[in-house]
């Protein structure tokens, strides 16, 4: 197979190129996946004869797994061609669904979720890079917003989706629902996905595979054990302190390869100020969305008795919204810049945070939907044009690099996000559990300080929006 550049097909000017509506696609179709378990915990727990703690591994793997093969997909897409990234990605993710679905017994779901997450795990990188390389830069915020369709509503959509699903059959069927649909993606686009960019043949360190692997990957791992009930804690920070001096190796280790121009993942990205600060922005904005992921369906559940059906409907609303405002957020952004989006999208974001953190057991329905609503909509007033500025920031040499590396940040981001919700949350419940507080009000209260945490942490993201340009180009480097 040659593997000369294509001629793209022509677009014309206010289109997006097929290559980018196809990747987004398939992203959007694999990044379901990281989140699409989270309602068949209990299903599993009886099919399998598994323990809870046994059972959101399916969760846990996917995540820690994305964590550990993001820092690879730099050198990986600057060394094939976009068809053969494509078909990697999707023919991997393929063979994990179809392992998923036919399952034997638990040991064997985990390894089909961690193949699964493999290919899951080119996707968002191929993406990202594809699109900064084939679309002009005044429509990449048009086009970014069904990037954020893809990337950010996909797994606020999962529990939703996999709540129906599980309506009509047992766990398996999530796998058997998915796989004509991906296996129809992979077939449409590797008829018509083309190559953007000349492959670049390079050698790959292996020591600094290894510590991506060993630090991300016990990054997040680490982060996961808060959220268990016994000795989780402090294997987690064991955890945590191993991966964060494995990072700090790879970290030193890249220093030294960028001399020589052959880094794993080229960290003089973060000398592009603009893309930095995004990158900040971003991971508080993953870190305020996953917890409140986490938060809403125990508070919903466990606290106000909703079925996991009823709660993924009641949170519908605000996923759909998220993604029917991405291409408007983006086409605002094309028109006039970040200013009118993201300062009051952080605002948004804080304000519907510190509404969250006053759930009661009366609160209404409507009003819980309309603050999930509104944290939804200001994070796709933000993710759009941030994603577009920071990457903008960068010259083309380094796209795979930094779409790499906020890949990997989204997942520590979530990891983070989890724990430290959780932990907040137990912490407040059992301290006045001791106190001798009911069981449910001390729950309400660990959860109401929990929102109230993340939304002081999302003060940092108003900040960030203040100094952050209207518009950002390659001209940084």
């Amino acid at each position: 197979m040659s593997t000369a550049v294509q001629e793209p097909p022509a677009t014309r000017p206010g289109r997006t190129p097929i290559v980018v509506r196809l990747l987004v696609l398939a992203t959007f179709v694999v990044i379901l996946n990281e989140t699409l378990m989270i309602n068949a915990i209990p299903r599993l727990m009886d099919s399998l004869q598994v323990t809870e703690q046994a059972a959101q591994w399916v969760s846990t793997a996917f995540m820690l797994t994305m964590a550990a093969v993001i820092p690879v997909t730099g050198w990986f897409l600057q060394r094939v061609t976009t068809r053969q990234a494509y078909a990697t990605a999707m023919g991997v993710f393929l063979a994990g669904t179809a392992l998923s679905a036919v399952a034997p017994s638990f040991g064997v779901l985990l390894l089909g979720r961690i193949v699964q997450a493999a290919g899951t795990a080119v996707m968002m990188p191929l993406l990202m890079t594809t699109l900064m390389t084939v679309v002009p830069q005044q429509d990449r915020g048009r086009v970014m917003g069904n990037v954020t369709l893809a990337i950010s509503v996909a797994p606020a959509l999962g529990p939703t989706v996999s709540g129906v699903i599980l309506q009509f059959g047992p766990w398996r069927l999530l796998f058997v629902a998915v796989l004509p649909i991906a296996g129809l993606v992979t077939l449409f686009g590797l008829r018509k996905v083309y190559n953007v960019g000349e492959p670049q043949v390079s050698s790959i360190d292996w020591f600094s595979v290894a510590m991506a692997a060993l630090g991300f990957g016990g990054l997040v791992y680490g982060l996961s054990l808060f959220g268990e009930r016994e000795g989780g804690v402090g294997l987690g920070i064991g955890a945590v302190l191993a991966g964060a001096a494995a990072i700090a190796v790879f970290v030193l280790r890249q220093r030294r390869l960028q001399r020589t121009g052959v880094p794993l993942m080229d960290l003089r990205t973060l000398g592009h100020r603009t893309y930095g600060l995004s990158l900040a922005l971003m991971a508080i904005g993953f870190l305020a969305m996953l917890g409140s992921m986490i938060l809403l369906p125990l508070y919903l559940q466990n606290l106000r008795g909703l079925s996991p059906l009823q709660t993924g409907l009641l949170l519908m609303p605000g996923g759909l919204a998220m993604g029917l405002l991405g291409p408007t957020a983006g086409r605002v952004f094309d028109r006039f810049g970040s200013r009118p989006l993201v300062l009051p999208g952080t605002i948004g974001m804080m304000l519907a945070l510190g509404g969250l953190s006053q759930v009661s057991m009366a609160m209404p329905y409507w009003q819980v939907l309309g603050l999930h609503a509104l944290l939804m909509v200001s994070l796709a007033a933000t993710f759009t044009p941030v994603f577009t500025l920071g990457m903008g920031a960068l010259p083309a040499h380094l796209y795979s690099h930094g779409s790499s590396m906020l890949g990997t940040l989204q997942q520590v981001a979530a990891a983070f996000g989890t724990a430290l919700v959780v932990t907040v949350m137990s912490a407040r419940a059992g301290e006045l559990a001791a106190e001798g507080v009911a069981a449910v009000p001390a729950q309400l209260s660990g959860m109401k300080l929990a929102f109230l945490v993340v939304a002081a942490l999302a003060l940092v993201p108003v900040a960030v929006a203040t100094i952050l340009p209207r518009r950002s180009t390659a001209a940084e480097s």
